[in-house]
């Protein structure tokens, strides 16, 4: 394997996520190995209707140093969406040709394509590349129109039947995915020693925070629960969110509304000094079909952290001894008890998952599809 082309559900920035730990443990293994990473559309209707300036997508170029230290062989590439699909049909087919011929230009020949967001169906099926299909998130269960459920359900369909492998980050997915290809469960990890190395207090940090280190994602935010915890604690902790906002202007306003702090992303490397300086690390999330597919990434930091954690019966966090679990009124109870344990709390979480075990295993299996 020397060259791969990733399709990302998200951004290659600061906020680091799979996808960035399991690619920087590739390039470490091999220094041939080189990475397209084909971003999100830049949407420009869409940001008009946020009253925001539109953003082009990003022209192709490497990375910067400062986003890896692979930068030389790593490049970033998006394209620009400036009508929704159910007006023109054609978007996805064009844009696959560009993926194509930005590949092209990189003087990729036959790389692997590594899809972790299924649109990349259409890439696999204009190039006939040899296809790895991670699934993070169960898209199938989260809300969506009936034209994007159709649509993602045409593309996972084809990637779970011609994908060389297929790679799922928790059990719950493992349990509904089924197909011709190969599938096999990489969990997502953490690196302890990045969570548990002293770090001082941010100076934007409440005093008593209530945290939930994250991005806010209507699909996953349980927004009445937060709101009425917020509302219930106003006396005694600060719910504060830290990460990437895509909430809509609504909800975004009944959190800020309820007294909530709105941080916004902050880069991977200040993380754990939030963390380390909560009160209490908080995961209320919506409990439903698509939130049991998870494997949160917040659970495996939230435990190296060491802090204590409340969340509601979510997949992951509801298997833990070290979380109080609690849903409805009793969220904000829980919360509120839990910022009498002390200034730290009474575990060290020491059979967590590590970024390069993981990475090492997700690797080997962008090997295995190349063979397949």
């Amino acid at each position: 394997m020397s060259d791969v082309v990733l399709i990302s559900l998200e951004p290659w920035d600061d906020v680091w996520r799979r996808n960035q730990h399991f690619a920087t443990t590739a390039l470490q293994r091999d220094p041939h190995l080189r990475l397209l990473v084909v971003e999100p559309d830049h949407d420009a209707l869409h940001d008009l209707t946020r009253h925001r300036r539109p953003r082009m997508g990003a022209r192709l170029a490497n990375l910067s140093p400062a986003e890896s230290t692979f930068a030389e062989r790593v490049w970033r590439w998006s394209a620009t969406k400036f009508l929704p699909r159910r007006l023109d049909r054609g978007y996805d087919a064009r844009w696959a040709g560009q993926v194509g011929r930005a590949a092209a230009r990189l003087g990729f020949d036959r790389p692997v394509l590594w899809v972790n967001d299924p649109r990349g169906a259409a890439v696999a099926q204009r190039t006939g590349w040899p296809t790895l299909y991670d699934i993070t998130d169960d898209w199938l269960a989260a809300q969506r129109t009936p034209a994007e459920h159709a649509r993602l359900v045409a593309d996972e369909d084809y990637l779970l039947n011609h994908s060389a492998q297929v790679t799922v980050c928790s059990p719950g997915i493992l349990a509904t995915k089924t197909g011709d290809s190969p599938i096999s469960l990489i969990t997502n990890g953490v690196d302890p020693s990045h969570w548990r190395t002293p770090r001082d207090r941010p100076a934007d940090l409440p005093e008593r925070a209530a945290l939930y280190v994250g991005t806010l994602h209507e699909d996953r935010l349980d927004i009445p629960l937060v709101v009425a915890t917020a509302t219930a604690l106003a006396d005694s902790a600060t719910v504060t969110f830290v990460g990437p906002n895509a909430l809509t202007p609504q909800s975004t306003s009944a959190l800020l509304d309820a007294g909530v702090v709105l941080l916004g992303p902050r880069p991977y490397a200040d993380l754990p000094g939030y963390l380390q300086h909560a009160a209490v690390s908080i995961a209320p999330h919506l409990v439903n079909e698509f939130t049991d597919s998870l494997d949160p990434i917040k659970l495996y930091e939230y435990l190296a952290a060491g802090r204590p954690i409340v969340s509601t019966p979510i997949a992951g966090f509801r298997d833990r001894a070290e979380v109080t679990v609690a849903h409805g009124p009793d969220f904000a109870e829980a919360v509120r008890n839990a910022l009498t344990t002390g200034d730290r709390s009474t575990y060290v979480a020491d059979d967590l998952p590590t970024w390069q075990s993981q990475g090492e295993q997700f690797a080997l299996a962008l090997d295995e599809a190349v063979c397949g």
